[in-house]
């Protein structure tokens, strides 16, 4: 038995490879999603989602979704929509069924992850989606809370 300890290593280029597999399956999967998902509204006769989000202090999380037909506020229906998932660790993308909001919210937190990785460490971000279903359009608004610091040395 040696008594050389096991040092483990890391490929960052295994990695980075990965990285960039995943994120393309993961974009190439979003058409059908968003597709999926406005066809369901606009059967459902909603005509905007918006979707706020907040997150800081290492956590984040969807703080509300607002559902609308025309000027009314309306409910979100949890009719079932097929979408695509894909995992880092696993090449393979699976299709599910998931209620609409659970739909609504997979997305979001997709886009959030590929757009604004760490959006929800230290100072964190904010924003919202809107799901503009007569456009067949998804606006993304981030913002980045930033925490500033200036120094003011004198040796006098």
């Amino acid at each position: 038995m040696s008594n050389t300890p096991f040092v483990p290593t890391f490929d960052m280029t295994a990695f980075l490879a990965r990285q960039a597999e995943y994120e393309k399956r993961a974009s190439e999967i979003f058409p059908a999603n968003k597709a999926a998902v406005l066809s369901v509204l606009a059967g459902s006769g909603i005509t905007l989602v918006t979707v706020r989000f907040d997150g800081s202090g290492d956590s984040g999380q969807i703080e509300e979704i607002d559902a609308r037909s025309g000027e009314s506020s309306a409910d979100l229906p949890d009719t079932s929509v097929e979408i695509a998932r894909c995992e880092f660790h696993d090449e393979e993308v699976r299709h599910v069924s998931v209620p609409l909001p659970d739909a609504i919210e997979a997305m979001c937190y997709d886009l959030l992850e590929s757009k604004h990785g760490g959006w929800e460490n230290n100072e964190g971000g904010y924003g919202e989606f809107t799901f503009d279903v007569a456009a067949g359009t998804i606006v993304f608004d981030f913002n980045y809370r930033i925490e500033r610091s200036e120094n003011h040395y004198y040796e006098l």
